[in-house]
C-alpha cells in the first residue's frame, strides 16, 4: 500500500479559504482535494514524491505571499499521514450529518439520522477519493442536482466525469430512481471508492464505475456532471461536449469564480447555451456553471 504524507500550509485566518482555493488551482496534488484545519490548509501526497511536492507548494505559496496573502513559504511542512484507522477516527470529530441542499443529506456511518419523507440520504464516509459534500465545489453540483430534480424531466442516462467518491453519481440515481450513471475517473482509488460507496448505498447495480477516458465512453447522456479543475475542463472539452445529448444538460464545477465565465464560454463556443453561473453561498471563491446543448 502506498504511504502518504500531509503537506501543511499555515495561513492567516482571514486568508485560509482563499489559500485553499488557490492551491487547488496551482498545485497538482491539491487538485485532488484540500482540507482546512483551523488556520492551516492540508493536502496529501505520496511519500515518495514528498520533496518535489513540498517544493512545488512552497513556490506557489511564495507567489501568494507576494500577492499580499498571509502566508510564508518557509512554514510549509510535511508530516506522515495518519494510518487509515486513525485518520477515520480524526474525521469523526467534525464530519457529521450534513444537509447539502433542500433534500440531499450526507450521513457518515458513525452517526444516525431519521430522514424526512422528502430527504435523499447519501451514506458516505471520508476516504482517499475526493468528494464528501463538504467542499464548496461538490456542494454546488449537489445543489444543482436538487434544483434540476425539482424543476425538470428526469434524465435516463447520467455521466459523472471525475467521479471521485461517487457522491454525485449516488445523488443522481437517488434523485431519479429510473436513471443509470456511468462514473469515470482516472484514479484507480476513486474508481474503487465509487463502486464501494455505490454498494453501501444499495445502488451499485445502477452505477458503472470505470477508468474509461471520457472520450471513449459510449453514447450520449441526458445529464453530464464534471466537478474537476478549470484547466482539465478545457482539456477534456473535445471528450465531454459530444457526450451531452441534444437537449441535455452539462453541470460543471471545480471552478474558481474568476474562471467560471471563461470556461463556460469555451463550451458555448462549440454550441452550448450558458443557463447559469452560480457562486457558492458558503464559499464565493468557487462557482458552478450550468449549460444546455440545443436540441
Amino acid at each position: 500500500m502506498k504511504d502518504w504524507v500531509e503537506i501543511i500550509v499555515p495561513a492567516a485566518a482571514s486568508d485560509v479559504d482563499e489559500v485553499a482555493a488557490l492551491l487547488a488551482d496551482a498545485c497538482e496534488p491539491a487538485k485532488e482535494g484540500t482540507e482546512v484545519r483551523g488556520d492551516e490548509v492540508v493536502i496529501w501526497a505520496p511519500l515518495a514524491d514528498q520533496e518535489a511536492i513540498v517544493a512545488e507548494v512552497r513556490a506557489a505559496v511564495a507567489a501568494f505571499a507576494e500577492a499580499g496573502l498571509g502566508v510564508d513559504p518557509s512554514t510549509v511542512r510535511a508530516q506522515p499521514a495518519l494510518p487509515e484507522a486513525e485518520w477515520r477516527d480524526a474525521w469523526k470529530r467534525y464530519f457529521h450529518v450534513t444537509r447539502i441542499s433542500p433534500r440531499i443529506v450526507v450521513v457518515p456511518s458513525w452517526e444516525t439520522y431519521e430522514p424526512t419523507a422528502t430527504d435523499v440520504v447519501i451514506a458516505l464516509d471520508p476516504g482517499m477519493a475526493f468528494g464528501t459534500g463538504t467542499h464548496a465545489s461538490t456542494r454546488l453540483v449537489l445543489e444543482e442536482l436538487d434544483r434540476l430534480a425539482a424543476a425538470g424531466p428526469a434524465p435516463a442516462r447520467v455521466l459523472d466525469v471525475g467521479a471521485g467518491s461517487g457522491i454525485l453519481a449516488i445523488a443522481a440515481v437517488k434523485l431519479w430512481p429510473a436513471a443509470t450513471v456511468v462514473a469515470v475517473d482516472n484514479d484507480p482509488i476513486a474508481v474503487a471508492a465509487c463502486a464501494e460507496n455505490a454498494g453501501v448505498n444499495a445502488v451499485g447495480d445502477r452505477i458503472a464505475s470505470a477508468a474509461t477516458p471520457v472520450g471513449e465512453v459510449d453514447g450520449e447522456f441526458d445529464l453530464v456532471l464534471a466537478n474537476i479543475q478549470a484547466h482539465v475542463l478545457r482539456e477534456l472539452l473535445p471528450g465531454i461536449a459530444p457526450r451531452v445529448a441534444p437537449g441535455g444538460t452539462l453541470v460543471m464545477s471545480g471552478l474558481l469564480s474568476p474562471q467560471a465565465e471563461a470556461v463556460a464560454e469555451a463550451y458555448a463556443a462549440v454550441g452550448f447555451t450558458v443557463e447559469a453561473i452560480r457562486p457558492s453561498a458558503a464559499d464565493p471563491a468557487w462557482s458552478s456553471a450550468v449549460l444546455r446543448r440545443p436540441s
